[in-house]
């Protein structure tokens, strides 16, 4: 059975202040349903993606059921998903299942994330769970983990971005990558995010600028981290005669794919596997896709992801950067809604963002960002870090526009 997105929403990605986690997925739930031309009262199955809810703000359990428990759903089951930054892509692929299975004609799946706090070292912390912690002392001592040292280090940004340094770092060396082409992935992405909106950064920055900012973990300075926000994202998918019937068979979803890493040597580079199975899933090779929505938590992170992806060899990403293949106008484009690094990342919600951003390509309402003749685009959400640096979990979803 098909699956379609019928309708999408987005808050503005930023600092919510006196926002909760209800009227940040109500609001982007709201604006998914009046988007497919349905109401609440027509929804069968909600599924809701949230990280850190319950470390930061103490809401640990029925997250779903408490922020959704006044948006006149009626009662309906609601599937709570926890996978770190890919807990609602990995909701869009449960609520995928339950259309192509016949379970459900119409779900809402909905990413929400508040990661501000009035102690940021607390939104640290909560990243810093998305590792084995049995493996990483250090973390595990920051927060404050049963067992861990009583020595608490002290912490002035992710530890996470740690890990990301010491595979960027390895990376640059495989690959001749340098700090200009890391700056220029946060130029392209702040650039395209201007044009967005609802991004949290909208103002372009220079080369200089970003190797000018602070250094958070050599070699990433703080222009190439993703920012923490807050803020939410919404889609509705359908079955297609829930589709046809609202006029809203516009976007297909073809292929989907969830992976996850582990102590295995075969389970290594969840990505290139996603990407892989997603691309045979919906019989198209990565040469038909139109645009595309990587996971940049960081600025080296969206060029490895350009070689894991399949949008280019090994040892390739620096010449697509450096090209220009990859912007606006480009051969193929990549965070053309201004990634993680300016539309923002709360961690729940950026799943959803992606193919909010994709969906809204497919159906021409980019704006200033549209690329033209977009009829393929492909989503890559990663969640967590596991063995030998790589994705604990990758997402990787194909969507098409049908028809004219």
């Amino acid at each position: 059975m098909s699956v379609f997105v019928v309708g999408t929403g987005i808050t503005r990605f930023g600092r919510h202040s006196g926002a909760d986690l209800r009227s940040l997925a109500s609001e982007a739930a709201l604006a998914a349903l009046s988007d497919a031309a349905t109401s609440a009262a027509d929804v069968e199955m909600v599924v809701f993606g949230n990280a850190a809810e319950g470390w930061l703000h103490g809401q640990e359990m029925v997250r779903g059921e408490v922020a959704m428990r006044h948006a006149g759903l009626s009662g309906v089951p609601i599937i709570n998903v926890e996978n770190a930054c890919a807990s609602s892509s990995t909701g869009f692929h449960v609520a995928c299942m339950a259309v192509e299975s016949g379970a459900a004609d119409l779900v809402l799946v909905v990413g929400a994330e508040r990661l501000n706090h009035p102690t940021k070292k607390r939104s640290f912390d909560a990243l810093a769970t998305a590792v084995d912690l049995s493996e990483h002392g250090a973390m595990a001592a920051a927060v404050g983990a049963t067992g861990a040292p009583l020595e608490v280090p002290a912490v002035t940004h992710s530890p996470l971005m740690d890990l990301y340094a010491a595979k960027a770092m390895s990376f640059m060396a495989e690959a001749g990558v340098t700090d200009d082409d890391l700056a220029a992935v946060s130029v392209k992405n702040r650039r395209q995010g201007a044009l967005n909106p609802k991004a949290q950064f909208q103002t372009p920055v220079t080369v200089d600028e970003v190797l000018a900012s602070r250094v958070i973990s050599d070699p990433l300075r703080m222009l190439m981290c993703s920012p923490i926000g807050d803020g939410a994202a919404a889609v509705v998918v359908a079955s297609e005669k829930v589709a046809r019937r609202l006029g809203r068979a516009q976007v297909r979803v073809d292929g989907w794919a969830l992976t996850s890493n582990s102590a295995s040597e075969s389970a290594r580079f969840p990505v290139s596997r996603a990407s892989s199975q997603a691309l045979e899933r919906a019989g198209v090779a990565i040469e038909d896709v139109d645009v595309v929505e990587v996971h940049d938590a960081c600025a080296p992170a969206e060029l490895w992801l350009y070689e894991e992806v399949g949008l280019c060899k090994p040892g390739d990403a620096a010449g697509l950067i450096r090209d220009g293949a990859t912007q606006l106008g480009g051969a193929m484009p990549v965070n053309v809604g201004g990634g993680l690094l300016s539309r923002g990342h709360p961690l729940g919600a950026t799943g959803c963002a992606q193919l909010v951003e994709l969906a809204d390509q497919l159906r021409g309402r980019g704006g200033a960002r549209q690329v033209e003749g977009a009829r393929v685009a492909l989503a890559q959400n990663s969640g967590g870090i596991l063995d030998n640096l790589d994705e604990a979990v990758a997402a990787v979803t194909v969507l098409s526009r049908v028809g004219d």
